[in-house]
């Protein structure tokens, strides 16, 4: 299996957002994991939960949740 060449997802140039995912699922995926990743990023980041999506249409982004999640920056 390719691995990414970088250690960030800086590379995949889609949005100007980072995002956390699986919130909470995993014990290193908590919010205060998710503060600690988002104020070294430097860019703004959103903690997603398995019941939340990011739905971005003409450039206008939208949180489509039941769960928990938190924009960063």
């Amino acid at each position: 299996m390719p691995r990414p060449s970088a250690r960030d997802d800086r590379t995949l140039g889609v949005v100007s957002f980072s995002i956390f995912p699986h919130l909470n699922l995993f014990p290193t995926n908590t919010m205060a994991d998710a503060a600690r990743w988002a104020a070294e990023i430097g860019v703004p980041a959103y903690a997603i939960d398995e019941q939340t999506a990011i739905k971005i249409v003409d450039g206008s982004v939208e949180v489509v949740s039941e769960g928990q999640w938190t924009k960063f920056g």
